[in-house]
């Protein structure tokens, strides 16, 4: 681990991240880690069963709301070891993050592998004022969740790539990356998948109240939209002025003196960028149509369970397969399908740590859900704040916190909201609030705290992805250096939401802060 910059007198905050740093780095490795959390979970699962731990909340089954009694279930008894023995391989194939991130790294490793990524890079460093870059970088992880979780295997990696070249710190380029990536997930300057999923939430818990009320995907997009540039000047004030210097300079292997483009080079980008435009063509022509192939063919939506949504991760893949082929094959770096195949190849073989945290963090994920700990947590928050009998800014400020909290310990943004939405919007909507503003609030408490939160299923990918450049980077590190994010984000976003609040601005179209009276 390279020590971090001392040259002058630490104040309060470095020296309150350097201890969550340096206790958090005395932690055992990643893997042992989620191994003793997975011990905890079944030997805590145990303990709230025989406690009769259990909460009832409102859920939404075939349309209409029933009450669900969620009790704590218990992995240490004999179920529980069938069950821990029997799923213990699906367990590791099902978990979200290991097809995106190997099927990206397919497209990824040829790019990388034929040069493509490199030669860019250089290209973005030669060309780019260094001014502006780390803005690019947080605004481009902003914009990534429009194709979901692509964000993280692809940006995250990327950021750091971009600072190794311009001689900055790569795990400060990592981190403005993973910031504008999880912690921004929520804005965009486009409606996205999750917008589609949450108002889908939203809009039967509303009609608890209303039965003709209706939340569209679009409620959020005002407020979104200028999230995003909030997002990305605050993400870029944490890196320049809090986490680069903190980190200080890079002592790995960077070479900061760059070569000017060869001709080769030259014209493998142009053969690049052309068979990139004519990817980007055939895709537009399969989506923009009404009746497109990539749409959903019984309600031809592009982002409600389309091919399109469906299958973004191999497009994103080809995103950068096909570029890498049309360089390599321009600059001379491939002279046969065997160099391409040796490229992914080299690509899946750097995955094998990740493999190995990947499967002990799938049981972990995977056994806190089983024991319904999670799910109990959230119910439970929720009945505080509720109980709490606050209004106005302190309410939502409230609700805001909870939201933020609950997520350290649920990762999916529509499952928390699958608890909280019939819990909060009726009872915000009698206060005066619409069901969008609640949801809007909600957003912000969802993504601010992604980024500390060991249980977000791409944590771990992103431990890795630092370990190429300081293999002593862990749990303690990344929380640390995302916890100024983190903090920033919450208290930056909910300054923004209070301001709009107070001038009664419109947060989607046709969507209001406040009830018609």
């Amino acid at each position: 681990m390279e020590k971090k910059n001392t040259s002058t007198k630490r104040g309060f905050f470095n020296r309150m991240l350097d201890m969550v740093e340096k206790v958090g780095n005395k932690l055992p490795h990643p893997v042992t880690l989620f191994v003793l959390f997975s011990l905890i979970v079944i030997v805590v699962s145990a303990i709230a069963e025989a406690a009769n731990l259990s909460v009832v909340y409102d859920k939404f089954v075939d349309g209409e709301l029933v009450p669900v009694t969620v009790e704590a279930v218990s992995l240490l008894n004999a179920d529980g070891l069938r069950m821990i023995l029997t799923n213990a391989v699906s367990n590791f194939t099902s978990f979200a993050p290991l097809g995106t991130v190997l099927v990206a790294m397919l497209g990824v490793g040829v790019a990388e592998g034929t040069g493509l990524i490199q030669a860019a890079l250089r290209k973005l460093v030669l060309s780019t004022p260094k001014k502006l870059i780390t803005a690019v970088v947080v605004f481009a992880g902003v914009m990534s969740n429009i194709a979901s979780d692509a964000g993280y295997v692809v940006l995250v990696p990327l950021g750091a790539m971009i600072f190794y070249s311009f001689g900055r710190h790569p795990i400060a380029g990592l981190a403005a990356a993973f910031a504008g990536v999880s912690g921004g997930f929520s804005a965009n300057l486009m409606v996205g998948p999750t917008d589609a999923l949450l108002s889908g939430i939203s809009e039967p818990a509303a009609r608890m109240m209303d039965a003709t009320y209706s939340v569209p995907a679009t409620s959020n997009f005002y407020f979104l939209f200028v999230s995003t540039i909030l997002i990305t000047i605050l993400g870029t004030f944490v890196t320049e002025k809090i986490v680069e210097p903190r980190l200080g300079e890079y002592k790995g292997k960077a070479d900061t003196k760059l070569d000017e483009m060869t001709k080769e080079e030259n014209r493998g980008l142009i053969y690049a960028g052309l068979s990139l435009l004519v990817y980007v063509i055939i895709i537009l022509l399969l989506t923009i149509p009404s009746n497109g192939i990539l749409r959903n063919q019984e309600t031809f939506s592009l982002l409600d369970k389309s091919p399109f949504i469906n299958g973004i991760v191999p497009l994103i893949a080809l995103l950068f397969l096909i570029p890498g082929i049309a360089y390599g094959i321009a600059s001379k770096s491939v002279r046969s399908d065997k160099d391409l195949v040796n490229a992914a190849s080299n690509a899946m073989s750097s995955m094998g740590s990740y493999l190995v945290l990947a499967f002990v963090a799938a049981q972990f994920v995977t056994f806190f859900t089983w024991t319904n700990l999670g799910t109990i947590l959230a119910v439970k928050g929720a009945e505080v704040l509720e109980a709490a009998g606050m209004t106005g800014v302190p309410l939502i400020l409230g609700f805001i916190l909870v939201t933020a909290f609950i997520n350290l310990f649920i990762g999916s943004a529509s499952a928390k909201w699958a608890i909280m939405a019939p819990i909060f919007i009726p009872m915000l909507m009698q206060i005066g609030y619409t069901p969008e503003f609640t949801q809007v609030a909600y957003r912000i408490g969802d993504s601010s705290t992604n980024i500390i939160s060991p249980l977000m299923s791409y944590f771990a990918i992103v431990i890795a992805f630092a370990n190429k450049y300081d293999k002593d980077v862990g749990i303690g590190t990344l929380v640390s250096t995302m916890l100024p994010f983190s903090i920033t984000f919450l208290i930056g976003w909910s300054i923004l939401l209070i301001i709009w609040m107070i001038l009664g601005l419109p947060i989607g179209p046709g969507a209001f802060i406040n009830l018609p009276m």
